[in-house]
């Protein structure tokens, strides 16, 4: 069942351009701003206003984030978000009446191998995930920013899975987290026990398990094609009152479930960002506690992205297994 949202005062939307393989996904506010930090886990990133999220930063809000196919191209839907916003009069205040919509974003490459190379999600895309956002029944799978993604690509892109987004939960105590993520990983994507769920497959079905293969070290040029191809993107949405500091520090412990769901995760191919959210005002949760839930709500997430998302342009998807 799907992850429901609504006591985290957060909506999320997608728009899928389903021939191209490719959309974007939009987590938003249901009216206030959020407060976020963000961690760069992978050496292989492409994002838009990241540097809004730093503790420092004069813009202590966030209004929407984006996840995005497209490679980084797709990072030019924001300015859909950006108008959405502006005709709501939402966004940092600039003076004279004006506002400033603060947008992080941070997309994905799955320009190949599956889906167009020339198709990227568009403004109007992003407008339309917008209005299409919900904090319940949340579309999951092949949709939105992971349309076009896929797992296992270690070895080659002839061995990988079909991938998607996922969304999950976790709550303890009054706190709850919540987590969406695109799963465009370089590794496999395991259970709790270790157990492939999906990734690099042979022709006869068998799982190739990269934790070994890949010790063994790749064959001569076979990552000349995967560098930045990859990347998983999430977000963590809590809804307890962090610092800023503290939503920051969020980001990088969720970051754990990355390590624990993906084998190997933040590698030099992969573009792997967590974007943390949570509320100016409300009350207040051991930070430890929070970090702990976010952790299991983004290896839930993470699963999810995979065990949803069904094949297409010859790859096959862990839901088509299991039907």
């Amino acid at each position: 069942m799907s992850a429901d949202f609504t006591a985290l005062g957060v909506l999320v939307g997608h728009a899928t351009d389903v021939a191209g393989g490719t959309g974007c996904t939009v987590v938003r506010g249901t009216a206030d701003p959020m407060r976020g930090g963000v961690a760069v886990l992978g050496r292989a990133s492409g994002s838009r206003e990241l540097h809004t999220l730093a503790p420092e930063h004069l813009a202590d809000r966030v209004d929407a984030v984006m996840l995005a196919g497209g490679s980084a191209f797709g990072l030019d839907a924001a300015a859909g978000i950006m108008r959405w916003m502006e005709e709501r009069e939402r966004g940092f205040p600039a003076g004279r009446g004006a506002v400033v919509p603060v947008v992080p974003a941070a997309c994905l490459f799955d320009l190949f191998p599956c889906g167009a190379p020339n198709a990227r999600p568009t403004p109007a895309m992003a407008y339309e995930a917008c209005d299409a956002a919900r904090s319940r029944g949340i579309a999951e799978g092949s949709v939105g920013a992971g349309a076009g993604a896929t797992v296992g690509k270690g070895l080659g892109p002839a061995f990988a899975m079909k991938s998607g987004l996922g969304c999950g939960l976790a709550e303890s105590r009054g706190v709850r987290v919540g987590a969406v993520a695109a799963v465009n990983a370089l590794g496999d994507v395991t259970d709790a026990s270790g157990r492939i769920l999906a990734g690099a497959r042979a022709s006869d079905g068998a799982w190739l398990d990269q934790r070994v293969a890949l010790q063994a070290g790749p064959t001569a040029g076979e990552f000349g094609a995967l560098a930045g191809a990859n990347t998983t993107l999430a977000v963590i949405i809590a809804s307890v009152a962090m610092s800023r500091i503290e939503v920051t520090q969020l980001a990088r412990a969720a970051g754990t479930a990355l390590g624990r769901r993906i084998t190997p995760a933040g590698t030099t191919f992969d573009g792997d960002v967590v974007i943390a959210l949570c509320p100016h005002l409300g009350p207040a949760a051991s930070p430890l506690a929070v970090e702990a839930l976010a952790v299991a709500a983004l290896e839930e997430a993470i699963e999810r992205a995979v065990l949803l998302a069904r094949g297409r342009d010859g790859l096959v998807g862990a839901a088509d297994l299991a039907a």
